[in-house]
């Protein structure tokens, strides 16, 4: 017979996700809404991706941008929600220990990654406000490809420590996850080890590269007001604005929407954890829905190449 000590220094080859320990009723009445809202997510990003591939109108520097914004968005969301509406579902909680941390890892990456390309969008229409008879030559297919390798780059590698760090930590006889997807937190802290350095580098990492992409976007942001209100012809100054409006409230839902869940988790003696949860699994699914609609809704020659993609079915 096994000592308690042996049983508690057992390895651990997999997790339970246990989602909403608090109200697993919620489960049931949320499954309908968040797999409308998972086919929503996909069916616009698929179809705005086709229409920017098709329409040869749009194979320019801006519409790129916009098809890896969409590429990241529909890995996140199917990152994150088919494990999710399966545990909703077929009740399937397990999730194996490599697959758990390969999900940390993407989630982590492809969140600063879409911060970042954010940043680029912003110089992008900085540049075509501010400078827009050197924009040709400055925001060239070249910058765009450059630009796509530095943002996958960094990202990648200063998200890896973070499942790599809660990878080497011990895992003892506790292994059920009170969330519905593997996040730094909810995982390391069943480790038997010390998790403050694991904590204190996500942390600065994860504020190191948001924070700085937030000031870089402020600065763009700031120099393109500027720009336009010295700008005295009539109608030129809501024309300007316009080309950067659908950008704008893109970050602007991005930024709200993290700031919630930040502010959800460091308040969560005072709210019930299970609200955290949930902001964490809409956070990987109405930006991802609402992005390609703000763009299509907004963008006349998307809405165009839309309408044309449509009519040809």
């Amino acid at each position: 017979m096994a000592s308690p000590n042996n049983y508690s220094t057992a390895p651990v080859s997999e997790f339970l996700l246990i989602c909403f320990p608090n109200y697993q009723s919620w489960q049931h009445w949320l499954s309908l809404p968040l797999s409308l809202l998972f086919l929503l997510a996909m069916g616009a990003n698929i179809i705005l991706l086709i229409t920017i591939w098709l329409e040869a109108s749009l194979h320019e520097p801006m519409y790129y941008l916009l098809s890896l914004l969409s590429l990241l968005d529909m890995v996140l969301c199917l990152t994150v929600i088919p494990k999710v509406l399966a545990i909703f579902w077929f009740d399937l909680r397990s999730i194996s220990f490599s697959v758990c941390f390969l999900q940390m890892f993407i989630m982590n990456s492809f969140l600063t990654m879409e911060s970042c390309t954010f940043m680029v969008m912003a110089y992008d229409r900085y540049v075509a406000i501010c400078h827009p008879l050197r924009y040709p030559s400055i925001i060239s297919d070249q910058f765009v490809a450059k630009a796509a390798i530095f943002i996958v780059a960094r990202n990648a590698l200063f998200s890896l420590p973070v499942p790599i760090l809660s990878a080497r930590l011990r895992y003892c006889a506790e292994n059920i996850i009170k969330n519905c997807i593997c996040t730094n937190l909810s995982v390391s802290k069943l480790s038997c080890d010390d998790i403050t350095f694991n904590q204190l580098y996500q942390f600065v990492a994860g504020w190191t590269l948001l924070g700085s992409d937030l000031i870089l976007i402020v600065l763009s942001y700031s120099f393109i007001l500027k720009a336009v209100l010295r700008i005295k012809a009539e109608g030129a100054v809501a024309k300007a604005l316009s080309t950067c409006g659908s950008h704008f409230i893109l970050i602007l839902f991005f930024s709200t929407v993290l700031l919630v869940l930040v502010i959800t988790n460091l308040a969560r003696k005072r709210i019930p954890p299970d609200v955290p949860i949930l902001l964490n699994i809409l956070h990987h699914l109405i930006p991802p829905a609402l992005n390609p609609i703000v763009y299509g809704v907004r963008t006349k020659e998307i809405k165009q190449g839309i309408q044309k993609l449509l009519r040809s079915l």
